[in-house]
This record gives structure tokens, sequence and C-alpha cells, in this order.
């Protein structure tokens, strides 16, 4: 049985999942990448102390819940950039109780295949939000060595990302066999050049000229993204009207080739308000909707939608 069919057998999960103790992970299966460069200058980073530091004397302090941000104040486009703390509570709430599972494991499949055991990879995740898929990936590794970098626009997913990732890890330092966590632009990546063999961009914002940039040649981009009938039972709720969606593109962005594209489609049943709330909490539709629209979200004890997304692999030209 496939996964999409198995999580449609088990219907809908309850939201006391969410709670669930973290997996730990093989600690040495799982580290940190190191690759960063000063997002001011561009020169590599070196950590010291608690420190990143640059060979220009540019400094930024690793924070107490074990992230660092390399995003400067002149590069934000609002005092609060990415999704609000409601939105990452919200998000973290809905994916931990399992509601995405076959997406992350279509994910892990796409990335782990064609590791062998004892292999070796550098990894970004490009607006990790708080860290759900690269901690199923680094779940999935098994004896593939990955060193890990998540990093997001939004301070409150990364946060809630680091903070997990230290309770996961017994509270320890955000050095133990964790993943690197950044507050950070795919504008701008703060990442050395040629120093990744993986890139995903999980319902993110690509800037493609970036990821090609930081891929090694023959590196891997992973794209994930919404397809037409996305959740649409619920923006039919929110909306007067759903616009006609583009098709997807069959060509690859400059800088890469097309290797692959899958479909992953499976029913939710969501049984309570709090889940159709965070569900909706979770997606660009809260503020894009009018104020009707929301009302009309607020009132619903249950739906049923449909998860429809597409997966595509590309590989740097470069």
């Amino acid at each position: 049985m496939n996964q999409a069919a198995d999580f449609k057998q088990r219907g809908t999960l309850e939201r006391n999942e969410a709670l669930a103790v973290p997996q730990r992970i093989p600690w040495m299966a799982i580290t940190p990448f190191d690759a960063l460069a000063c997002p001011l200058d561009g020169n590599p980073l070196h950590c010291q102390d608690g420190v990143w530091r640059c060979a220009d004397g540019h400094s930024f302090d690793i924070a107490r819940q074990g992230y660092v941000n390399l995003l400067p104040v002149q590069n934000k486009r609002s005092r609060d950039p990415g999704d609000s703390k409601e939105m990452v509570a919200a998000r973290s709430r809905f994916l931990a109780a399992g509601f995405y599972d076959p997406i992350a494991e279509a994910v892990n499949a796409a990335v782990l295949g064609d590791m062998a055991p004892g292999q070796h990879a550098c990894c970004l995740d490009a607006g990790c939000g708080e860290g759900h898929y690269l901690r199923s990936l680094a779940s999935a590794a098994g004896a593939r060595h990955l060193s890990l970098l998540g990093l997001d626009i939004s301070k409150w997913a990364v946060q809630a990302a680091a903070r997990r990732a230290l309770t996961a890890h017994g509270g320890l330092t955000a050095d133990s066999g964790a993943s690197r966590w950044v507050v950070g632009s795919n504008a701008r990546l703060p990442v050395l050049s040629g120093t990744l063999d993986q890139v995903l961009c999980l319902f993110g914002f690509p800037v493609y000229p970036e990821f090609s940039r930081v891929l090694r040649p023959g590196g891997m981009l992973l794209q994930v993204d919404a397809g037409q009938d996305h959740l649409r039972e619920l923006r039919q709720v929110i909306y007067p009207s759903l616009k006609p969606e583009r098709p997807p593109e069959d060509t690859a962005p400059p800088g890469f080739t097309l290797q692959h594209q899958q479909h992953l489609r499976y029913p939710l049943t969501l049984r309570t308000a709090d889940l159709v709330a965070d569900l909706l909490a979770m997606t660009p539709h809260l503020y894009r909707a009018s104020h009707e629209g929301r009302a009309r979200a607020a009132a619903l004890t249950s739906i049923r939608v449909i998860v429809d997304v597409r997966l595509t692999m590309f590989r740097s030209a470069t």
C-alpha cells in the first residue's frame, strides 16, 4: 500500500498527537553545515566561542536558542519579515499531527534515493519554516551522512526549529549533532559558492541564480509546489471565485536541467474547527481572503480537502 493510500485509510489524526516527543537522530550521521558566508561582504564565516566572524571583523552571535541571524537590517523589506509567531505555531501543530507526512516521505525519497550508505551530502532547506521537513530528512538518513542547513527569513520560524533541535538532543549545544539554523534570505543566501549538493525549496520562493551559485556542479534542486487542486475545497469557501490556475512550467530555469517530476495527491478530513483554523493560518490565504471569506472559514467545524502537490527535481548545469 502506498503512503497516500495508507494515510487515507488511517483518516484524520487527532490534535493531541502534535506534542509527540521528537525522534532522536544518530549524531554521527547528521552534522551542522559550516560553509557560511558573511551577509555583508561574502567572506567565509568562522565560529569561535559562540560567535561567527569573518576576516573583516563582522560578527554574529549565536542566540541562546541555538540559531544565528544572518539577515542584516538593510536587507529586510519589513520590520518583521516572513511568517508571524502565530503562523509558525499553527504550522507546527498541523505538521506535527502528520497530515503532510506523505509529502515529507516523498521529499526524503527524492533526496536520499541515489545516496549509498556512508555517502556524504550537504543540504540546504531554503525556507525551512519550523524545520519539519529537515527533521524528517535527518530521521530517514540512516547510514548516510548529511550536513544540514535550515534557513528562513522568519526569525520566529528559525527560533522554533532551533529550540526543537536542542530539545531533541537533550538540551545540549546547537552543534551537538544538529542541523544549522539560520535567519536569512533566499535573495542573498549566506552560503559560500559551490558548497551544497542539495537545495530544497518546499512551498517557498525560489531564487534560481542564488541556488545555482551555492550548488556544486551537478548538484540537485528539489522544488515542491502546490498543484492545481491543492486545498481547492478550502479555497472555494474563502474566495467568491477561483482564478484559473496557470499550467506548471515544463522547462528548467536558467542554470538547471529538468530531471524528474512527480505528483502527489491524497484526501484529508479535518474534523475539528481548530484543525481547520490551523490549516488556514499556515497558508497565505489567511491574508489574501476578504473579511467575509475568513468568517466563512471560521464557521467550519470540519472539512475534507485534497492535498495536491508537485515535486520537481532539477540538476545544476554549472
